[in-house]
């Protein structure tokens, strides 16, 4: 079943550790490379239907070790390499806030902050969306938003598994996520998973 047009549901996937390469903190244009796998990934989640959007935290911005002008030159190189492989996203969204601020208000993930603006920029339904990544923040705002959430082993994923919920799922990588993703529509729809307040994430 793919999604359909009057409600167009989304893949907000995180970016580093499950489409590029986890650097710590990436701040140079040359260090991005792409998870093997991860471009035809998207690919493959643009044809079922799916927008596709990058949901980033950036505390480094926060931290004060790099500048929103560096983050801007990694993205430009994320878009670019992206794009020589045939994937244009439809949007990208960051959070600058680092750790500790107020949870009700920061845009740092887990907060659906981010989720709630690319929705109402891009025409998205938020429930029934994926929300995939390698850290627990990515993957709870399933909850707060009722999707479902997929934790890739790729980045920091191998371990945070033992610390999302069974009804998240885990899988190897971005490849792997939009295999499930496929089965998931190919079959029931995945339901509706009850609010859980979430907790403030890390990165």
């Amino acid at each position: 079943m793919k999604a359909s047009p009057s409600t167009r549901r989304a893949v907000f996937a995180d970016r580093d550790g499950t489409i590029i390469e986890d650097h710590q903190y990436t701040a140079d244009p040359d260090r991005v490379s792409l998870i093997p796998g991860a471009a035809d990934a998207l690919l493959r989640l643009r044809e079922l239907g799916f927008a596709l959007v990058i949901v980033t935290n950036q505390s480094g911005i926060g931290r004060g070790l790099y500048t929103p002008a560096d983050y801007h030159r990694v993205a430009a190189e994320v878009a670019r390499q992206l794009a020589h492989a045939g994937v244009i996203m439809d949007g990208t969204y960051f959070c600058p806030d680092g750790p500790g601020g107020d949870p009700h208000t920061t845009c740092r993930k887990p907060s659906p902050v981010m989720y709630r603006r690319a929705a109402a920029d891009l025409g998205l339904e938020t429930a029934g969306s994926y929300y995939v990544g390698d850290k627990r923040s990515d993957v709870l705002p399933a909850r707060t938003l009722g999707g479902t959430g997929i934790l890739v082993r790729t980045g920091h994923g191998a371990g945070e598994e033992d610390r999302v919920g069974g009804e998240t799922h885990v899988v190897d990588d971005l490849a792997a996520a939009a295999a499930l993703i496929e089965r998931l529509e190919g079959g029931a729809a995945a339901p509706a998973i009850p609010f859980v307040d979430p907790l403030p994430g890390h990165g």
